[in-house]
């Protein structure tokens, strides 16, 4: 009975997932760009922002834990 369940419930999933797009393919053949705009450009903003905040994040944890390791370690005499 549970692995009727479990299909079930995988399938609604599925149909949940898909059928959104195909409706919204059946609606915007064109991608919904506009004729005059120009799409030649890469959007560089959104990847290279999350990069360079992971970059920073990534720095500060390296420097807070080379800080706690300092803290640690006995002076050397």
């Amino acid at each position: 009975m549970k692995k009727a369940a479990f299909i079930w419930k995988l399938l609604f999933m599925a149909v949940i997932i898909v059928l959104p797009m195909l409706v919204i393919a059946q609606f915007d053949p064109g991608g919904g760009f506009d004729d005059d705009v120009d799409d030649t450009g890469v959007p560089f903003d959104g990847g290279i922002s999350l990069l360079v905040a992971a970059a920073i994040g990534y720095g500060v944890k390296k420097a807070m834990d080379k800080r706690k390791a300092d803290k640690n370690q006995p002076a050397d005499l």
